[in-house]
């Protein structure tokens, strides 16, 4: 069976990306799974219009056509899935464009009603209930329906990536979990109802269980993906045990899409530094969530 054709998007050309993604795209680990082909500036004579580690409007512009570009070429079955270097979320406002991220826009491109940030590594997986609000927001967005409706999009998601019986557990919003309503009355009054209408789904999830706690007991083995209340939240375990190899997916979108677990880097771009460690790794899951549904088909 031949390769599967992956795209492979520069992301912001103001930083690490160019750089990652030729890195990644040449690398054998890379070529023995995919036929990846990039969309973007790479070329130096390109990049020179991209100031190395400036945010620039051009920069955002050419970071969001690429994504369209590969976003379209996947909609119609030109490439079996998409793999986004990281972009600015500054450089997309100076542009004048509305998404903060990929996740919202890939959505949008997508007409996927529903759809979740996952960071996906060996060792933990978190599904995150908000992504990029203000800190003082979470409370307020976080709904028991909105968390029993990504309770059922993660329990359907996921046997994709080797868990056919998935084993959710919900961290808490507050410390302890609320303490019983004395540090919080979130966790008892949104998230605790959530837990227990998607049980009665027959989706396998407890909690809420205290934030400092419950990511250790998944990393060993006890539960095969964490809901996260908030971006930080889901985030720092996940890097403290996978940086460099942990991959961002989103769920819920009728493409495969994956990326890399950091940011734009501004402060070494253009210095021929730049880690392709996690796009490599990003790669690699696109290439083998693209077979699984080739095998499906």
């Amino acid at each position: 069976m031949a390769l599967p054709r992956i795209a492979l998007t520069v992301g912001d050309p103001s930083g690490i990306g160019p750089e990652i993604v030729v890195k990644a795209a040449a690398d054998p680990r890379v070529l023995e799974v995919c036929e990846p082909v990039i969309y973007g500036p790479t070329d130096p004579a390109e990049l020179e219009g991209f100031p190395a580690g400036v945010v620039n409007a051009a920069a955002g512009r050419s970071a969001y056509d690429s994504v369209v570009g590969a976003t379209t070429d996947a909609l119609a079955g030109r490439v079996a899935a998409i793999v986004t270097a990281p972009i600015n979320k500054a450089a997309f406002a100076a542009a004048g464009l509305e998404w903060r991220g990929h996740t919202d826009l890939l959505g949008h491109l997508c007409e996927a009603p529903e759809v979740a940030m996952m960071f996906w590594s060996e060792r933990l997986r978190v599904v995150l209930a908000t992504v990029h609000i203000p800190l003082a927001e979470v409370p307020r967005a976080i709904t028991t329906d909105g968390l029993v409706n990504l309770l059922s999009l993660t329990a359907r998601s996921l046997p994709r990536f080797g868990f056919p019986h998935p084993r959710l557990a919900v961290a808490g919003l507050n410390p302890h979990a609320g303490e019983g309503g004395v540090l919080g009355v979130e966790d008892d009054r949104v998230l605790a109802p959530a837990v227990a209408a998607a049980r009665a789904r027959g989706i396998d999830v407890r909690g809420p269980f205290p934030a400092d706690t419950v990511f250790v007991r998944a990393s060993k083995g006890e539960f095969d993906c964490v809901l996260a209340c908030y971006h930080d939240q889901g985030l720092i375990p996940v890097k403290l045990l996978a940086f460099g190899h942990a991959v961002n997916v989103t769920i819920g979108l009728p493409i495969i899409r994956t990326s890399v677990d950091h940011g734009t880097a501004f402060d070494i771009a253009g210095k021929g530094v730049a880690d392709p460690g996690s796009m490599i790794e990003a790669v690699k899951l696109a290439a083998r969530l693209a077979g699984h549904r080739l095998n499906a088909d």
